[in-house]
């Protein structure tokens, strides 16, 4: 049944738009939306959280993040539990977890999406109670984001200028950590400059990398960049971002349900989903449900031929999304 646009409220970061080829995209897909839609902007520095509580309290049954996977992380916390949906408007530079929904970029085509699409219960991924939609990394990966953060101030968003923050920071910064991952109830006693922890199939299909059976299961698929030189690391992200790392000699690959990682720092940084934070170790990660999603009528054929979700669970069981 399509989505009642009286019952939906767009939920619109600042910058949305701001980094997209036409600035125009926000208010051409408030166009197909129509006039019963409902756009709210938040100011700068106001708590996204509270935008979304009030929104929930109008009324509305269906919340659209307007923005990049940020935005989209934001808005998915604040509606765990609520049985309100979440829909996506991808405004962002990488989008994927819009991607991942089978959502077009194209703020029109993706708006009709919406407005056909059903809401249903996917399983995220969650640390210290922190949601992440497509993944949480620590070591180098927090600190690539800060420099993303000053090179966008200056020349504005792209993905080549991502990609070129990525190399800049390596060859600056070498940050081996050591860390103990208890994985289904094994140890596993390592050090590395990176840990990235996978929720999002699209996202290592894209990276050409293993481990989209572990999404389908409600798992986790763990990377871990092996310890080496400087130039070892280089090599490895490049052939990363080429969809060439092998894993048995760049990367360690872990499948794991909950985890608990111990840190040598009390309040490690940690990146979700492209936002940085602190949080206090030990860190225990968990795949929960308590998010529903809208997905496209595309997604939802898929779902009826395969029996399967998002998540990989079966459409008529709880998780199936």
């Amino acid at each position: 049944m399509p989505i009642d646009p009286t019952t939906l409220c767009v939920l619109a970061n600042p910058g949305s738009g701001g980094n997209r080829r036409d600035a125009g995209a926000l208010e051409r897909a408030m166009a197909v939306f129509g006039p019963k839609a409902e756009l709210r902007r938040w100011a700068e520095g106001e708590d996204l959280a509270e935008v979304v509580a009030r929104a929930v309290g109008d009324g509305f049954t269906t919340l659209v993040a307007a923005g990049g996977d940020g935005t989209v992380n934001g808005v998915a916390q604040a509606l765990m539990g609520t049985g309100v949906a979440l829909a996506v408007l991808p405004l962002g530079t990488f989008n994927f977890f819009a991607r991942g929904l089978g959502l077009p970029e194209e703020a029109e085509a993706a708006a009709e999406a919406i407005l056909g699409g059903e809401a249903h219960p996917i399983a995220i991924g969650t640390v210290n109670g922190q949601v992440f939609l497509n993944n949480a990394s620590l070591g180098l990966y927090p600190l690539i984001l800060k420099e993303r953060e000053q090179v966008y101030a200056r020349f504005g968003r792209s993905r080549l200028l991502a990609y070129w923050t990525v190399l800049s920071t390596l060859v600056r910064v070498q940050a081996t950590k050591r860390m103990v991952i208890r994985a289904d109830e094994q140890d596993h006693d390592l050090r590395s400059p990176l840990m990235f922890v996978a929720r999002s199939a699209y996202q290592l299909d894209y990276y050409g990398l293993e481990g989209a059976r572990a999404i389908s299961a409600d798992r986790f698929a763990l990377f871990i960049l092996r310890e080496g030189s400087r130039w070892q690391m280089l090599r490895a992200v490049a052939k990363l971002a080429l969809g060439r790392a092998k894993a048995a000699s760049e990367i360690a690959v872990l499948e794991a349900g909950e985890m608990t990682v111990f840190t040598a720092s009390r309040r490690p940084l940690v990146a979700l989903d492209g936002e940085r934070m602190h949080l206090r170790a030990p860190l225990k990660f968990r795949v929960e449900e308590g998010l529903r999603v809208v997905l496209p009528a595309l997604k939802l054929a898929e779902k009826a031929v395969s029996g399967k979700g998002v998540s990989g669970k079966n459409v008529s069981g709880k998780n199936g999304a």
